[in-house]
């Protein structure tokens, strides 16, 4: 492996990597605004400025500087020091004083690094320029004055979402960051732009003015808005839930969140089904958790076991699932079923109705076949995915059910469950031909009259096609509800009768 020196201190390095990457593989802290990790490189901001040898006397920006073997990077110079500080007075000059009513103020980028790497004062007295606000829809909240165009957004809503909404418009002082035609952002994920947003520019429309970072405490948790189990983080203040951020999990869902699993946290607080109702004389009326449990007990006691059952909800925990399914066979029912949409899955084999490859795992599949269903609204962080490996260029991707925009070009091979009996040739084709072939089908092809029909026939194609062998299992099913696979796997399902 290459080496390289950070500050007089030998490091190797993998071929590929950039002058940043490998001062902070040293451990060293590098400023920046514009890069980002999981994004392409603009190399925009200069506030990465490093003094490299061999090369010229000058700072250097090291986010788009390729490393070398035997090269010397210095990230403490005066040099470097001088450089970042005319780089951060820079991007003041025209930035607002609106740090105390800012929301991004207490978690803010630019603050932390005007103070870290920063003067103590500007030389600059002309009038700040004032950028006019833009309307990006009613999850980002605009103020375009702040600003410092480090095109993140740009390149987020353009390279994972897929949406290419937002973009920069005139040249130097003029220039701004809009939707061009003052329309919303149209993505699943536009939340994820003001996670982004490395100053006050960007900010969450729903929770503007509602709490200062520093008042809230922060529980780890997991999303239950889809299947997918994001890894998320709930801010709360006293009892009231303020907002839902993600955590980085590289197996699930990155860094990013879908827009429903961020805002939904509004409906903890507006109409808000939060007491338990009785039901007396076809009326309902409010009641005490001790009294709504001892009218459900008495029916119990009261109803012979073919009489009473218990079905699942969509969000319900595992715990919660076991003690009633334990209960009720205990009462002697066999009536239980976690299958509120009446889907065709159960039995013995665990993986016939498990998400086989992984969230991770579909980014190595070669061609991928969709089947009823559409991941952008159905589990918009799996599509980013799916886009992430197309844009390699290393997939191929079919689809049967509805033509959607799924931010990928894919092959249309037919519309309903009577395609999977009479398959065009090229639909089996192209997974034939692959290595890691890939089946994804959605929960709504597997419901109704012929929600059985259609799994056995993709259960016929995945044998022929080879989706499963050593090594590999392609065959996934996309769930809609979070508890589903928790209630398969303990067998919450109608018993014996």
């Amino acid at each position: 492996m290459p080496i390289a020196k950070v500050n007089g201190v030998e490091v190797e390095f993998e071929p590929g990597m950039t002058v940043l990457q490998v001062a902070e593989r040293a451990g060293q802290e590098i400023p920046r605004f514009c890069y980002h990790e999981r994004l392409s490189i603009a190399g925009n901001c200069r506030m990465c400025l490093v003094e490299v040898k061999p090369g010229p006397p000058k700072p250097q920006a090291s986010c788009a500087l390729p490393a070398a073997d035997g090269q010397e990077i210095f990230t403490d110079t005066p040099m470097v020091k001088k450089a970042r500080e005319g780089v951060m007075e820079f991007l003041l000059i025209n930035h607002p004083l609106d740090c105390p009513i800012c929301d991004q103020g207490g978690e803010c980028d630019l603050q932390d690094q005007a103070v870290g790497y920063g003067r103590d004062g500007s030389r600059y007295g002309e009038n700040k320029r004032a950028v006019e606000e833009k309307n990006m829809g009613p999850t980002v909240k605009t103020f375009m004055t702040r600003c410092i165009q480090c095109t993140r957004c740009v390149r987020f809503i353009t390279e994972v979402a897929g949406v290419p909404d937002i973009g920069m418009i005139s040249r130097g002082e003029s220039a701004e960051i809009t939707t061009y035609l003052e329309k919303n952002i149209d993505s699943e994920l536009s939340g994820n732009v003001n996670d982004l947003c490395p100053v006050g520019a960007l900010t969450h429309r729903p929770w503007q003015y509602h709490y200062r970072p520093w008042e809230l405490k922060k529980t780890e948790t997991i999303d239950v808005m889809d299947a997918l189990g994001s890894n998320i983080r709930a801010d709360s203040r006293g009892a009231e839930v303020m907002r839902v951020l993600p955590r980085v999990n590289e197996g699930i869902n990155e860094e990013w969140l879908s827009d429903k699993s961020r805002y939904a946290v509004d409906g903890l607080q507006a109409r808000r089904l939060d007491r338990p109702w009785v039901r007396e004389n076809g009326k309902l009326r409010p009641a005490s958790w001790d009294e709504a449990l001892s009218v459900v007990a008495d029916k119990l006691k009261t109803a012979s076991a073919d009489r009473i059952g218990a079905i699942a909800g969509d969000l319900q925990d595992a715990e919660s699932m076991k003690a009633t399914l334990d209960l009720f066979r205990a009462l002697g029912s066999a009536n239980t079923d976690c299958r509120q949409d009446g889907v065709a899955l159960g039995g013995e084999a665990r993986e016939g109705w498990l998400f086989n490859s992984g969230l991770q795992g579909i980014e190595n599949a070669d061609a991928i076949l969709i089947v009823g269903a559409n991941p952008r609204t159905e589990a918009p962080l799996l599509n980013a995915r799916i886009r992430k490996a197309w844009l390699k260029g290393g997939v191929e991707v079919g689809v049967i059910g509805p033509q959607a925009d799924l931010t990928y070009d894919y092959a249309w091979l037919g519309a309903g469950s009577k395609t999977l009996g009479k398959l065009p040739k090229v639909a089996t084709d192209f997974l034939t031909k692959a290595e890691r072939p890939a089946i994804i089908v959605g929960a709504g092809a597997l419901t109704g009259e012929t929600g059985p029909a259609v799994l056995n026939a993709l259960g016929a194609l995945a044998k022929k096609v080879g989706v499963v062998k050593d090594g590999w299992n392609g065959f996934n099913v996309l769930h809609s509800a979070a508890a589903r696979v928790g209630g398969l796997d303990m067998g919450f399902l109608p018993g014996e009768g």
